[in-house]
């Protein structure tokens, strides 16, 4: 544990101690409870010890505590005393865990992740931090009050349960620690099960980043992006859906003594879904607040470039292979492969921030509106003639048809679409753990959820309904298409050739026109998007396509539209500054020459 009220002691033991740390290279240590040399610019913990000669001055000694608060661990009920903060380090501790079983890098909940959460604390003031001689203890905000309390020799610190890089260390919580409150009332337990239950509802707690349940997967994405793992949000996102990574009812994995009640299930309750833009938003507001460095850069290398998202959703969406060569184009023309670009830099705000997901979807969607031109008639007359080629074609692969694509796709996604409909229809919000918002009714309600599990066994015996079946196994891809199948359902031999024609050695677009989803983009800081998105404003088969995407990242059509726009303003840049130097409101523009792009 930090010893914050120990000061001049620990410059005295760490006087002889000047190696540079190994993260941050500055020599600024400090001592933890157990001896080791910790950094007090970057809290990294070392391997080094300290030999303790007075063992009176570790029992005797006063420390800062992410404090007990009562002295009395054991209640009445037989539970303990927890805090709020203890709460959400065991849920991370459960997602971190399901991602390692998907298979992310260790380093990324010993390294890294656990290095968030430590700087979380010490900015929320909850860990890491003193208190202010003579500051008065403020009871409405649980985060600003703390105190120096007696050390309890057995009771472990809270610096050896975060440091993951020893060799026992986990992001593991067995009601050790609880956050600093010095003055907390014995009536607090009738309001909730924690301890901090109700001062952490208080309203200038939003004024530091309250922690909540969707901050925790902010916080899990934060830690993915960056070691650059293969999970892009949305995945992150519909693996919470798929009862992969622990999220809905988490509160059921705390230990027995953890009692949840009252305003605890407020915090920890969740009744719906995590959005994605909730998530990307706290994802960037958390990076700001923790003051991180720049990110790790994406490079053409990895997974999140906007190259490799793109064959991965081509493969998905089942489109021709050859279309991959023109979002690469598309990507080297508007600039948003670049480096600078993508990589993530907090606290940044001339930057972009990046969805590299709903980035790539967009991508394809412009490269079909190049190629098809998506305007409900130019595309159809495409597939007519490919057709026509197709029933003379003996010689190299089929050529592609748009009408055909569209109708195998179609089917798959309906039959999808309904599958998830009916599974979000059949979930069981209630969890198996009893709920009560007061220990008053805490007999009534499990009696009552005796009662309904009783009855729901009989029911079940008497309609002989079907047990649910187990959870799938996770897969990167919702919708998969096999080239051995005999009925040419997969798409992604066929060839380009229908739309394309050969023009002084390069191969371009028959048609050369491509009308714009907007002239003008809308202020985002302002208006919160770049463009307004109405389905009955576009064509259907430009509605189809974002429709499809908008399944496989589980998001709304109009994030997509919205990248769709940037990227056609960074494409026709030149155009539109052109037509609309002349006033001209046209959306209908010339297409730029295939060598360009």
């Amino acid at each position: 544990m930090v010893r914050p009220g120990a000061a001049a002691m620990d410059e005295e033991d760490t006087r002889d101690f000047n190696e540079r740390c190994a993260q941050c290279s500055e020599v600024n240590w400090g001592l933890t409870d157990g001896g080791r040399f910790y950094c007090r610019s970057c809290h990294n913990v070392t391997e080094r010890t300290r030999e303790v000669v007075n063992t009176d001055f570790i029992t005797n000694s006063r420390v800062q505590t992410i404090s007990k608060g009562l002295k009395k661990q054991e209640k009445n009920d037989g539970g303990c005393e927890w805090y709020i903060c203890e709460g959400f380090q065991l849920v991370l501790k459960k997602q971190v865990e399901a991602l390692e079983a998907l298979g992310v890098c260790p380093q990324m909940k010993d390294e890294i992740l656990c290095n968030f959460w430590r700087c979380y604390l010490q900015k929320s003031k909850q860990a890491y931090c003193k208190r202010p001689a003579g500051e008065t203890v403020k009871t409405l905000s649980v985060c600003e009050s703390s105190t120096d309390v007696d050390s309890d020799p057995e009771r472990p610190s809270l610096l050896h349960l975060l440091s993951l890089s020893e060799s026992e260390g986990d992001l593991q919580t067995d009601c050790s620690f609880a956050s600093s409150v010095s003055k907390v009332s014995e009536s607090t337990s009738v309001y909730s099960g924690s301890v901090d239950g109700s001062l952490y509802l208080m309203k200038n707690q939003k004024e530091k980043l309250r922690m909540t349940m969707p901050m925790t997967l902010s916080f899990c994405y934060l830690a993915l992006l960056w070691v650059r793992e293969p999970i892009t949000l949305s995945e992150l996102l519909r693996f919470v859906v798929e009862g992969h990574i622990p999220y809905m009812n988490v509160f059921q994995h705390f230990p027995e003594k953890m009692k949840l009640c009252g305003l605890d299930l407020k915090i920890f309750c969740v009744e719906s879904w995590p959005e994605y833009k909730e998530v990307f938003n706290k994802m960037h507001e958390l990076a700001a607040f923790l003051d991180l460095p720049r990110f790790p850069d994406i490079t053409e290398s990895c997974f999140l470039h906007p190259d490799m998202l793109c064959m991965k959703y081509l493969m998905e969406a089942n489109l021709p292979d050859e279309l991959h060569n023109w979002t690469c184009r598309v990507v080297k023309k508007t600039g948003i492969g670049e480096v600078d670009f993508l990589t993530l830099m907090p606290g940044n705000k001339s930057t972009r921030k990046v969805k590299y997901d709903v980035l790539a979807a967009a991508v394809i969607v412009v490269v079909l509106k190049l190629l098809f031109l998506l305007d409900d008639h130019y595309e159809w007359l495409l597939s007519e003639f490919a057709e026509e080629r197709n029933k003379n074609n003996t010689e190299g692969g089929p050529y592609f048809e748009f009408k055909k694509w569209y109708e195998v796709v179609k089917h798959s996604l309906d039959v999808e679409q309904k599958k998830l409909d009916e599974e979000k229809a059949k979930y069981l919000w209630r969890c198996e753990k009893p709920l009560f918002y007061s220990v008053k009714n805490k007999s009534k309600v499990l009696k009552r959820r005796q009662m309904v599990v009783n009855l729901q066994n009989q029911f079940g015996k008497l309609s002989g309904s079907v047990q649910r079946a187990e959870k799938p196994n996770p897969s990167s891809f919702q919708l998969s298409w096999s080239e051995e199948n005999t009925d040419g359902s997969c798409f992604h031999g066929h060839s380009l050739k229908g739309v394309l024609q050969e023009k002084c050695g390069l191969l371009t677009v028959m048609n050369p026109d491509y009308w714009l989803c907007t002239v003008k983009l809308c202020n985002e800081k302002l208006c919160g998007h770049l463009a307004h998105y109405r389905e009955v404003e576009f064509p259907q088969s430009y509605h189809f396509v974002l429709g499809l995407f908008s399944f496989l990242l589980r998001i709304q059509p109009s994030y997509i539209h919205d990248e769709v726009c940037m990227i056609e303003h960074r494409l026709f840049n030149k155009k539109l500054c052109k037509k609309l130097k002349y006033n001209t409101v046209l959306r209908k523009i010339k297409r730029p020459k295939t060598s360009s792009i």
